[in-house]
């Protein structure tokens, strides 16, 4: 028997071919184009699984409060049997993540979140039979949800997954002739969080035959980790996995796997599936109708720069319009002294002219809350340190910027209300310099301030040991948390922002507060790397992760050949 698993995971909202934020069409990935692929491969021996990330990204939070998402409609058309919530689904309540839930023809399996009556949120596994063949699934969500969403969490108890898993795996591997795990987890671990990451789980129970994994947005045909084999997908529906187990049947009578084969199945390849656009388009229409309702205006020219690079976007290499706007709205509604913020979308970007909804998103790709926390001198420069980290340690005969493969872009922060310089000639810990004030004072350990920023960075990083501080460590201080809450996220105050404090007009301003330092190229070599660049006889190679930048800088010797 070939048994098919096609599974797919961070479609992020993606139903059609379609990108909200910038209001454009977008055909490198969707779930209406993999229910196309999906069509044509499926076969009655077919599984069709979803690991999640699904209700979130691409304006899908206009319909959280419909009777059905059309994320969940989509796959419930397409005939979907298992789906695990991602980390993302635990963004809006766990109200709204259990009615989202009811509104799932498919099995919905989350098998480590307990609530507060010690009751779990969904089985932590099911039995599908496909003729006589059983096949165990069980689904699992990333522990680290209570560093994302502490407040909406809290009362529940999330476990450990692998210890989950091997509970599961030694009660029901006797019943089945194949286990398949559907993870909502990256290959590796996050903020060295055991059991955080597929590799832990492979490790602990080889039973597996398969595990989906997810949440990395990285592309995994098929990697063998401890004899068993893991697939991921990439992120808004660009690849779809397509799993190939050969079973044979025994002299007992039950099935053994003794072949796998996967592959990443391109999306961009297929058009959309006209039946499933259809039943989609009053969701189409609403999105696209609310992307271009007007905001303002922006006078006086773009919010940032165009890139000099195109894979290293500008605000990545200087301080630009866009963030300073960002850390100026944070500091205005916090009365912050200080304020941090990242790029949310590596296409981030505000245009002259009249400012529509979508540009909101496009600035501000994500549903983040503001923050207000107590901090002083000592762990703010530890805070810009590990965030400076985003930077590879320049090299002599480097003539671009080179970037921490392991480091998504949405870590590095651009700080206001400080003036300072990255020296990227330095190891990490040692690249902040020159860190004062604005009136030119040298800001001292000691000194003790409020800072802005996002819920999602306060509650990964600034509240609890991580990557910043230790355990044992002191801590900055948790002042007020969702700041004008009754507004909406940091997304809406921007908004709110541009219509009630500037009365609807904004013009880009850039203070230059920071720089970069250390990368002592010559200005002719760069300058002829990025040409060369530009003209398609050079490239910047992308890392696995499409969330992360060029981990390799144009050389001296790269370009002595031209």
């Amino acid at each position: 028997m070939d048994l098919q698993i096609l599974a797919s995971s961070d479609t992020h909202g993606k139903f059609d071919p379609w990108d909200y934020a910038a209001n454009k069409a977008e055909s490198s990935g969707s779930v209406a184009q993999q229910a196309t692929a999906i069509k044509q491969l499926r076969t009655a021996d077919t599984l069709v699984i979803d690991a999640g990330d699904t209700i979130q990204g691409n304006s899908a939070q206009l319909f959280l409060n419909d009777d059905v998402h059309p994320m969940i409609a989509a796959q419930n058309a397409i005939g979907y049997d298992v789906w695990v919530p991602g980390n993302h689904e635990y963004n809006y309540g766990m109200d709204t993540l259990k009615k989202v839930m009811s509104q799932q023809k498919a099995k919905v399996l989350t098998g480590n979140v307990y609530g507060p009556d010690g009751a779990a949120l969904a089985d932590g596994y099911t039995i599908i039979q496909k003729k006589d063949v059983k096949i165990g699934l069980i689904g699992m969500v990333t522990p680290n949800i209570t560093r994302w969403d502490a407040v909406n969490l809290s009362g529940w108890t999330v476990t450990n997954p692998v210890d989950e898993c091997r509970k599961i795996v030694d009660q029901i591997k006797d019943k089945v002739d194949v286990l398949i795990g559907v993870m909502h987890m990256d290959t590796e671990n996050e903020y060295g969080v055991a059991g955080s990451g597929v590799t832990d789980l492979a490790n602990a129970c080889p039973e597996f035959d398969v595990i989906i994994a997810a949440h990395g947005h990285k592309e995994i045909p098929g990697q063998e980790i401890n004899g068993v084999l893991v697939i991921e997908n990439k992120s808004a529906g660009a690849t779809l996995s397509d799993i190939h187990l050969k079973l044979q049947r025994q002299w007992d009578g039950s099935w053994k796997v003794v072949g796998r084969s996967s592959e990443s199945l391109q999306i961009k390849n297929y058009e959309a599936d006209p039946e499933l656009v259809a039943l989609l388009a009053p969701y189409d229409e609403r999105a696209k109708a609310d992307a271009v309702i007007p905001i303002g205006e922006l006078r006086g020219g773009n919010m940032a720069p165009d890139n000099e690079i195109e894979n290293i976007p500008s605000p990545m290499v200087m301080d630009t319009a866009l963030l300073d706007f960002i850390n100026e709205v944070q500091m205005y509604y916090t009365g912050a002294q200080v304020s941090a913020t990242a790029l949310t979308s590596m296409t981030s970007q505000m245009k002259e002219g009249t400012i529509r909804k979508c540009d909101l998103t496009s600035i501000y790709t994500y549903e983040n809350t503001l923050y207000k926390l107590q901090m002083n001198g000592a762990q703010l420069r530890d805070y810009m340190e590990w965030s400076a980290a985003f930077f590879k340690t320049w090299q002599p005969g480097d003539v671009t910027i080179a970037f921490d493969p392991s480091t998504r872009y949405y870590l590095y922060d651009a700080f206001e209300g400080v003036n300072y310089e990255i020296d990227i000639s330095q190891e990490p810990g040692n690249r902040i310099k020159n860190l004062t004030w604005p009136d030119g004072r040298p800001v001292q350990d000691s000194d003790s301030f409020v800072i802005a920023v996002n819920n999602y960075r306060a509650t990964t990083q600034l509240l609890m040991a991580a990557d910043i501080f230790a355990p044992g460590d002191a801590m900055p201080q948790l002042l007020e948390m969702d700041v004008r809450g009754d507004v909406g996220g940091i997304r809406e105050l921007l908004g709110e922002y541009i219509q009630t404090v500037k009365g609807g007009v904004i013009e880009p301003h850039v203070n230059n507060n920071w720089k970069i330092l250390g990368n002592n190229w010559n200005a002719a070599s760069h300058d002829k790397a990025v040409t060369l660049l530009r003209e398609g006889k050079l490239t910047l190679s992308e890392n696995q992760d499409t969330r992360t930048l060029p981990a390799t800088a144009i050389t001296e010797t790269d370009i002595a050949p031209f």
